[in-house]
């Protein structure tokens, strides 16, 4: 027990010392793992995800905030629509696809040409111009992703940045309004679970604490470092590393399910 603690906090320091810069917490990149090398079950490795969330993501949070206030106006916009989005995710997760195939197909398929898209996107020319996108469109977004986060476990962040930053929002602003999301989002969204699974005495859907808090603790300090190192990184490469995490993700998934 010991070993598989000190591997989900090892896990945990990597992946978010990895996409923190970027606003996102790593959950998307834990799920394989958590499947197949830390032996999570489904549809728990879905709460499990959401309590690393709630562990990590604070340490980013803490070194962003350094830098300015995280309640921004983009932030109220995402929050709007993925607070209700991931209550009806995680109610679809636990009741309608508690199967691990038909979830990293799904997963796959979502990741795939979003990764794709933030990728060709990022390789216009530099001087290429991308409108900001409306208020109605953050928010209506924000819904959808929100219900994809409750049922992956992702919390929303590693959807929304690179949307966000495909329509041409600066990932310094996207980076602490998309973690600030997942964050509050996640905190919901394990509540739920944990709800479902007291009123439905399903112990499957309930967490696995161990592993989401040591997977989480690693995550905490991985977070604070990725969001310091942010600033001095390039935006561009930022881009790239996080629309070809996605595709990579996706192909990883794809190859699991198979």
């Amino acid at each position: 027990m010991g070993a598989l603690i000190l591997s989900s906090f090892i896990l945990g320091l990597a992946v978010a010392s990895m996409t923190a810069p970027v606003g996102v917490s790593g959950a998307v990149f834990l799920l394989p793992v958590q499947i197949s090398v830390l032996s999570v079950p489904s549809p728990a490795v879905t709460p499990t995800n959401l309590l690393f969330n709630v562990v990590s993501i604070p340490g980013a949070l803490a070194r962003y905030r350094r830098r300015g206030s995280l309640r921004s106006p983009l932030t109220r916009l995402l929050l709007l629509g993925t607070l209700p989005g991931v209550v009806a995710g995680a109610l679809i997760r636990a009741l309608l696809l508690p199967d691990a195939t038909t979830f990293k197909l799904m997963a796959a398929a979502l990741l795939l040409p979003l990764g794709l898209w933030l990728c060709m996107r990022t390789a216009r020319p530099a001087g290429a111009h991308h409108p900001r996108p409306s208020s109605r469109f953050i928010t209506s977004t924000a819904l959808a992703v929100g219900v994809v986060g409750g049922i992956y476990g992702i919390g929303g962040g590693s959807l929304l940045s690179p949307v966000l930053a495909g329509r041409g929002i600066p990932l310094a602003e996207v980076a602490p309004a998309a973690l600030t999301s997942t964050l509050l989002t996640s905190i919901v969204g394990a509540g739920t679970y944990i709800m479902l699974a007291a009123i439905t005495g399903e112990v499957h859907v309930a967490p696995d604490w161990a592993i989401g808090i040591s997977c989480g603790t690693g995550g905490l300090a991985g977070g604070y470092l990725g969001a310091h190192l942010q600033p001095v990184l390039p935006e561009r490469a930022l881009r790239f590393a996080l629309g070809g995490s996605a595709a990579a993700t996706a192909l990883v998934y794809t190859i699991q399910a198979l």
